[in-house]
Order: C-alpha cells, then sequence, then structure tokens
C-alpha cells in the first residue's frame, strides 16, 4: 500500500492543565524472550504519565520472566503461572486494571514513540469517542519500520460485509465503558482471531474512529500464529461474522452479498478483479454509520 505521510503532534503541543486520562496496556507473554524487551521499553520509554502497565506470563522457560523482572518496579502488576493462551492471559490482566482507556500490544509488537501521549489526548480531547484506531504499521524482525499503510475508514456494516477484516489490534484503543457493555471479557476458548470476535461485539455498541497518527505496529516474524495459519484464521473470522449475522436482524442484504462473494472468490479468472474493484470500492464507500477521521489541528479534532 501507498505510505500516507501525516504531520503529527510534537509533544510540548500536546501538553495541558487537563489531566491524562489512566491507561490500562496488558502485555501477554509467552516465551518471547526475543522480542519481549523491545515490547516493554516501547510502552515504558514513553514516560506517559498515568500508565498501569500489566504483564501477564504463562510460564515461560527462555527468560521472559528475568526480563519482566528487571522492569518490574514500573508495572502495576505481574505474574507468571500456567494459563489457556494469550487471551486468558488477556482477561487476567484487564481484571487487574482500572485505567479509563484500555489496550494490547503483544510481547513481540511494539507501540511507536509518543504513542500513548496521541491516545490520551485523543480520549482526553473527544469525550464521545469510544473507540479508535491509528494508521496501520509494521515492524520486520528485527523491529526496524518497514510498513506504513494508508488510514482506513470503518462501518459496521461494511466489517461484516467482508470489506476490511483487518483492524489493527496494536493500533487500537477503547474506554472502559465500552469493554462493559461488550461482556468485559476476551473469549479465551480459541488460539486465534479472537481480537476480530471482540471488534464485533463492540461494533454492536460504538463507532470504530480512524486516528491520523502512528499508534502501534505489527512485528513479522517467523513465529507469528496468524501468519503461520492465515486460512484457518480467515475459516474463523468466517464463521464469527455468520454467527453475528445471524444473530442481527435486517442483514438479509450482507448475506447475499457474502454468499455471492464467496462464490465469485472461488474462480481464479474473478478473484483478483472482484478484490481489487468490488471490495475495494464497498471499502471506501461511505455510509451513514462511519465517524470521521480523528486529526491533529492544535488539539484533535474531527474531519469529515
Amino acid at each position: 500500500m501507498v505510505a500516507l505521510e501525516i504531520s503529527t503532534p510534537r509533544m510540548d503541543e500536546l501538553a495541558s492543565t487537563a489531566p491524562w486520562p489512566k491507561i490500562s496496556i496488558v502485555t501477554p507473554v509467552f516465551n518471547s524472550a526475543h522480542y519481549l524487551e523491545d515490547a516493554m521499553r516501547s510502552v515504558l520509554d514513553q514516560g506517559y504519565p498515568n500508565l498501569e502497565y500489566i504483564v501477564v506470563d504463562g510460564g515461560s522457560t527462555d527468560g521472559s520472566l528475568d526480563i519482566i523482572r528487571t522492569h518490574a518496579a514500573a508495572l502495576h502488576w505481574h505474574t507468571s503461572e500456567p494459563d489457556n493462551g494469550m487471551y486468558d492471559a488477556l482477561n487476567k490482566g484487564f481484571a487487574h486494571s482500572s485505567g479509563e482507556v484500555m489496550g494490547w500490544i503483544s510481547a513481540t509488537d511494539k507501540l511507536h514513540t509518543g504513542s500513548l501521549f496521541v491516545v490520551g489526548s485523543v480520549f482526553r480531547d473527544l469525550p464521545a469517542v469510544d473507540w479508535i484506531t491509528g494508521i496501520p504499521t509494521a515492524f520486520d524482525e528485527q523491529g526496524n519500520l518497514t510498513r506504513v499503510a494508508t488510514l482506513r475508514r470503518w462501518t459496521r456494516w461494511r466489517f461484516l460485509a467482508g470489506a476490511n477484516r483487518y483492524i489493527q489490534q496494536e493500533s487500537t484503543f477503547w474506554r472502559r465503558r465500552l469493554w462493559e457493555r461488550a461482556g468485559r471479557h476476551v473469549d479465551a476458548s480459541r488460539r486465534m482471531a479472537s481480537d476480530f470476535e471482540l471488534w464485533v461485539r463492540f461494533f454492536r455498541h460504538a463507532r470504530l474512529y480512524p486516528v491520523a497518527a502512528r499508534i502501534g505496529g505489527f512485528r513479522v516474524h517467523s513465529d507469528s500464529l496468524g501468519l503461520l495459519e492465515l486460512e484457518e484464521c480467515h475459516r474463523i473470522q468466517n464463521e464469527i461474522i455468520e454467527r453475528e449475522l445471524a444473530a442481527t436482524p435486517g442483514t438479509s442484504g450482507i448475506k447475499l452479498f457474502r454468499k455471492l462473494s464467496a462464490g465469485i472468490l472461488t474462480v481464479p479468472a474473478l478473484n483478483a478483479i472482484w478484490r481489487h474493484t468490488v471490495m475495494s470500492a464497498l471499502l471506501r464507500m461511505p455510509g451513514p454509520d462511519q465517524p470521521p477521521v480523528i486529526e491533529y489541528r492544535s488539539r484533535w479534532a474531527l474531519r469529515k
């Protein structure tokens, strides 16, 4: 994708007499010592003044616990014990949190410098906004920034139609009141795609606002479960959508579109045309539930 160049606010521009909202971040860990220091420093080194950082280790044996202990004084809470996977660890961590704003960063991924000040000031300046996501970015295995995508726009109906299934978790934060309305948990019954299932529940209660800033990034590495089992991940996502549509009135048009799309995508000669024309056009099509972009102009504001 074409990189999007934006002007980001300086930290002194973000300064305000208004208090910074407390941000609760959870990092789930299991044998991630090779990347964990990078991930934790991307959170702690920002110096955000009202941070509640929680690290939940699943009983690592590779030195991850030593890294966690090194930073223990800066953590709100941490533990190391066997668990039932990443989503179980997230639920443990969020149960120990109290911040108004919430999010998570995996042990292999990173936040961008200054991103917590962006997140905090967006929620401080725009009290009606409950859920945000930034510009999608990616790092290579060594932690170098390799990809800056275009800023995407979101609506619930386009998401359920399948126009774009990738809301970047590393760049996504929300208010606690949305978490509570959506059930106060991440589904721990599966190994992957439960962030996707959480977004489906969030869409029942809030609009997802795009923020014209870099917040977090996904590290592309050889052990990534999502990349290794991408087809299985897509299968689970489709099951989640079908279940949501079955329980949601007025979705017959979306169901018909998805059925048509699934058939066309099985035809090699039509696959690329459908994805790059019809699906791309659907992604760009404005709708009544499409929220405006949040961008910086001396403070965070909404742009239609």
